[in-house]
């Protein structure tokens, strides 16, 4: 029986995408369930799993625009059957090499086949005397490798077409940049009471939870309770409207090896750090494995792109239109800063982080954006407050 291979639904904003790559060759055996091929789509590449067992038959080539439900190949389960029935007649023995000699054995037991013998010389036959040593002449030092030739301008190149989702990368990042009026403000973090308050729980956190305690949650724990302040900033325009969503849908990009995608976390405001740590690390898992699906890559009010795991230590981040701001972490280091003590002021080295907010300033005005950015720096130097004002 012929099992069809469909191109199944992957949300409801999908209705097309291109066949990327087989990930089988036609006369495979499958597994049920195991990844046959990539779909492309403007939004996420995801893999698609065999609906059943056996033979795999393709219909549409690589690289092909599909529809949704598009049948794309088949899969012949009754070949599975046979190619899994054992095979019925043995291998025959190998025979002996010429002039081995064959041991007896017991009967039924193989025989133990031993190597060649050479033969004895006879009385009027000399023993073979050893190959005289040639003298050879010195050879002359080779000669140093020359220089790779310079490259000529408009010599060869490799062309490679942009994939669906590079593309809508592109349209995306240019459409944000020509729609609205962008604008950064900076601040910095002093990230001692998190580090401190990681390393005291860390183990029992991820003991009671099955996940670590990163920084990437208390972060967004912060702007959650940011965004309850200054709404306006999780707010957006459509056409003479000013919306402002009910739900705190809060992005986090993840960059895999077919660009920058961002994850959604529904209800963030709602989430603990366990919650949102969890969250956190199953979509970006799912993105990176390709297993992530259109529909949770959209609808997001807010947000949070970390240049640090990278090593940038300042950037002015993109909106990810049509979202009105974004919030640019970069990398933790150690410097001098001032702080009251006990004796007065004092120099101290702490880990510090700056903090990038690009915002729309058709509907945020500067005031809105800093004040935004100063409560994430508060909650996130005191983090006892996330859960006291939660």
């Amino acid at each position: 029986m012929k099992q069809e291979i469909a191109v199944p639904s992957v949300g409801e904003s999908v209705t097309q995408g291109i066949l990327a790559a087989w990930l089988k060759a036609p006369g495979d055996r499958v597994e049920e369930g195991s990844d046959i091929f990539e779909l492309e789509t403007d939004k996420a590449t995801v893999t698609v799993p065999a609906p059943a067992s056996g033979i795999l038959s393709i219909t549409v080539a690589a690289g092909t625009e599909v529809n949704i439900g598009q049948v794309v190949g088949s899969i012949d389960t009754d070949g599975a059957q046979a190619a899994a029935a054992p095979a019925a007649a043995a291998a025959p023995a190998a025979a002996p090499p010429a002039g081995a000699t064959v041991s007896a054995a017991a009967p039924g037991a193989p025989a133990a086949v031993l190597p060649p013998v050479a033969p004895a010389p006879t009385p009027t036959q000399k023993a073979p005397e050893p190959p005289a040593t040639r003298l050879e002449p010195p050879r002359p030092a080779a000669e140093a490798p020359s220089p790779p030739p310079a490259r000529v301008p408009g010599g060869p190149e490799r062309r490679v077409p942009m994939t669906a989702l590079r593309r809508r990368i592109a349209e995306r990042l240019l459409e944000a940049q020509k729609a609205t009026a962008s604008l950064t403000t900076f601040n910095e973090v002093n990230l001692q009471k998190v580090v401190d308050l990681r390393a005291r729980y860390k183990d029992e956190f991820e003991s009671a939870h099955g996940v670590k305690l990163g920084f990437m949650s208390f972060f967004v724990k912060a702007c959650t309770l940011a965004l309850a302040e200054r709404p306006v900033v999780g707010a957006r325009i459509e056409g003479n409207d000013i919306v402002y969503p009910d739900a705190v849908d809060v992005g986090v990009a993840v960059s895999t090896e077919r660009g920058l995608v961002v994850p959604v976390i529904r209800g963030a405001d709602r989430l603990g750090l366990a919650e949102l740590e969890s969250a956190i690390a199953d979509l970006a898992a799912r993105a990176r494995e390709r297993k992530i699906l259109p529909d949770e890559l959209v609808g997001g009010i807010f947000s949070i792109t970390n240049g640090g795991v990278f090593g940038s230590m300042l950037s002015t981040p993109l909106l990810n239109y049509p979202q009105s701001a974004i919030l640019g972490m970069h990398a933790i280091q150690r410097r001098p800063v001032v702080e009251e003590g006990p004796a007065g002021e004092q120099v101290v080295v702490r880990p510090m982080m700056y903090l990038a907010l690009t915002y729309d300033h058709r509907l945020i005005d500067g005031r809105e954006a800093v004040t935004f950015l100063k409560r994430v720096k508060d909650f996130v130097e005191d983090p006892w407050r996330l859960f006291i004002e939660a």
